[in-house]
């Protein structure tokens, strides 16, 4: 499905945040010992999902939204959170990697092709971006 205007770009980001808070959950669960961290990566992406929707609010009118600010391919940011009941923790941190490059690949993505016509939403993309990246760094490091 092809993703064109602002609306639904930001509809489809928050599902994979809220997909990927889901992951995060799951593997608080799963994993006792790294409880905590993540509940944090899962609160993280709520709030992700909140300071996106504020920058589109704060800026987004009818006008632009008919000018159509994003094409870009759900097809392009699948996220496949399963992972069987016996996975070990490199595997888990594995798996969340894979999620996390397909949220950080959209955010990217999206911060490109809307840059001149929606200023505080790509620039909330690429801090979000930023903000990221020690998360990959954690993650790498229970590999």
């Amino acid at each position: 499905m092809k993703l064109c205007t602002a609306s639904e770009t930001i509809s489809f980001i928050r599902g994979l945040e809220e997909k990927g808070a889901a992951f995060y959950e799951s593997l608080a669960e799963r994993f006792p010992a790294r409880k905590e961290l993540f509940l944090a990566f899962s609160r993280e992406n709520h709030k992700y999902i909140k300071q996106v929707q504020m920058a589109y609010q704060s800026v987004i009118t009818d006008a632009i939204e008919g000018c159509f600010a994003f094409d870009l391919d759900t097809d392009d940011f699948i996220l496949n959170t399963d992972l069987p009941r016996d996975t070990g923790m490199a595997d888990a941190a594995k798996k969340a990697l894979e999620i996390e490059d397909v949220i950080l690949r959209c955010y990217t993505k999206g911060a490109e092709q809307s840059g001149s016509l929606l200023a505080d939403v790509p620039r909330n993309f690429k801090l979000i971006v930023k903000k990221r990246q020690s998360r990959l760094e954690t993650l790498r490091s229970l590999r």
